[in-house]
């Protein structure tokens, strides 16, 4: 078994302040994926276990709401700051639990904790407004108040990142919240918890759920008319079944849900950099990133040459244990990852394509897959339709900038896009052009707490991170106020 970190975390459900057992007294296992040994045995929560949860949050909103803004933000600071020193820690058990290098896992902890950071700025900065009435004889006022309890439920590929980008609007804005993390990577969201604890959330603020019955759960929780919010970080399919069970009680919600990422490179862009942004966009957490680059446009006058360098790159990462020194390149989440990854290279070879490095599952232990590039790709290949979700970069050109469009717009997703080229009149076009909620110009890495993070058409609906993210939490309430005279 693989050491975690000391003291670091409390493998149990976290309601109202306490840290308890499931109501049946179940368990789950969670597994390393580099060599599928037991990390952890984790409480497995029941729909009972869920409602203690939200009845916790519910008797916690008043009072939660009605704290000062300022004390919201210093509890996120402090959270920021606790996390940050224990870097190292959380890094590690990052990696253990979904496998992603220590170098990466430690910048996954900077990313997620400056969301932290940044809503701790964010909840003194709430406001409305107050304005005449156009006819005259009347005030407008605006105020913005918590939207009240919510369900934020996390996927297992950046599991502290994305546990602070729903946990830290939510405390900003005076919500209260029951957080479901995924099965395959609880223990990092339990960890962020209990920080929280440790720098004085009152009880019932933040509430954890861990659980294998994700949709038992979650329909318990949304057809209670308390619940007024869910956040959900996950694929399209079901969030799709989320939006369905909200209509009942009408709540707000927020859907981040699955992409396929256009990465398109045009005749003059610096071709050295587009490597190198590729790598970054396309390898980033293994592929296993709703933002990775999913398909490579590349202009036929600079494919081989792109396809060539990408290719030595890629081949030459190291895979290994993502805790072994000088590994770039860790295991995939579970066995079923790789087997689908297989079967789209597979398929793709059969259409046509060809393989300039990987493509090959290596022996076990472990759930790793190497980084593997293609040549070739025909349009119409599942590969090229598909969320890959690991480090496969199919290639196919294009020849005019219109048929790069028409390319990248050919899909029902609509989140991250990339483009590499040097013409500014290019990038604003392409900026206009693209139909997702993101175009990277000329870099492979879009994220940032500052920034509003979300898509259009099937990637979902809302705002995550900058100054958009707080108002996901929000409510407006318009009081007229008359004024004689």
């Amino acid at each position: 078994m693989s050491a975690l970190p000391d003291g670091i975390l409390t493998p149990r459900l976290y309601i109202g302040g306490t840290w308890r057992d499931a109501d049946e007294g179940e368990t789950f296992d969670v597994l390393d994926p580099a060599d599928e040994s037991v990390l952890a045995t984790v409480a497995d929560g029941t729909a009972d276990d869920a409602v203690a949860a939200l009845d916790a949050a519910v008797a916690a909103q008043r009072d939660w709401a009605r704290t000062a803004p300022r004390e919201r933000g210093e509890i996120l600071r402090a959270a920021y700051e606790r996390i940050t020193e224990r870097t190292d820690d959380f890094a590690r058990l990052i990696s253990l639990e979904m496998g992603k290098p220590l170098k990466e896992a430690a910048g996954e902890v900077a990313y997620g904790a400056e969301f932290l950071r940044w809503f701790a700025e964010e909840a003194v900065r709430i406001h409305g407004r107050w304005m005449d009435a156009p006819a005259g004889g009347s005030r407008l006022l605006t105020v913005k108040k918590p939207v009240g309890p919510c369900l934020l439920i996390t996927p297992w590929n950046f599991p502290i990142a994305m546990a602070t980008r729903k946990i830290g609007p939510a405390i900003a804005a005076g919500c209260t919240m029951v957080v479901k993390p995924a099965a395959l990577t609880p223990l990092t969201t339990l960890a962020v918890a209990q920080v929280f604890e440790e720098v004085g959330l009152p009880a019932g603020v933040l509430n954890v759920v861990t659980s294998t019955r994700s949709g038992e759960v979650s329909s318990t929780l949304m057809a209670d008319e308390r619940l007024r919010k869910v956040s959900f970080t996950g694929s399209t399919p079901v969030g799709k079944k989320l939006v369905e069970q909200s209509s009942e009680q009408l709540q707000r919600l927020s859907m981040e849900l699955g992409g396929n990422a256009p990465f398109i490179v045009f005749e003059d862009a610096d071709v050295d950099a587009a490597v190198e942004g590729a790598v970054l966009a396309k390898m980033r957490n293994m592929g296993e990133a709703c933002t990775a680059a999913n398909r490579f446009l590349v202009h036929e006058s600079v494919a081989a040459d792109f396809s060539a360098a990408l290719a030595e790159r890629m081949g030459g990462m190291r895979v290994g244990r993502g805790q072994d020194d000088g590994v770039e390149v860790g295991p995939l989440v579970q066995a079923k990852a790789v087997e689908e990854i297989d079967q789209l290279v597979t398929d793709a070879v059969h259409d046509g394509a060809r393989v300039l490095t990987g493509g090959a599952v290596p022996d076990g232990p472990g759930y790793f897959y190497p980084p593997t590039v293609l040549t070739d790709v025909p349009h119409e290949s599942a590969i090229a339709t598909t969320e890959i979700f690991g480090p496969v970069a199919p290639i196919s050109t294009f020849t005019t900038e219109d048929e790069a469009v028409e390319r990248a717009n050919a899909t029902e997703y609509g989140l991250a896009s990339y483009v590499f080229t040097r013409d500014i009149e290019r990038t604003i076009r392409m900026a206009e052009r693209l139909d997702y909620g993101m175009v990277g110009i000329n870099t492979g890495l879009l994220s940032n707490p500052a920034a509003p993070f979300g898509g259009v058409k099937q990637s979902g609906f809302g705002r995550e991170g900058g100054f958009e993210g707080i108002e996901e939490y929000l409510e407006t309430t318009y009081v007229g106020i008359a004024v004689g005279g």
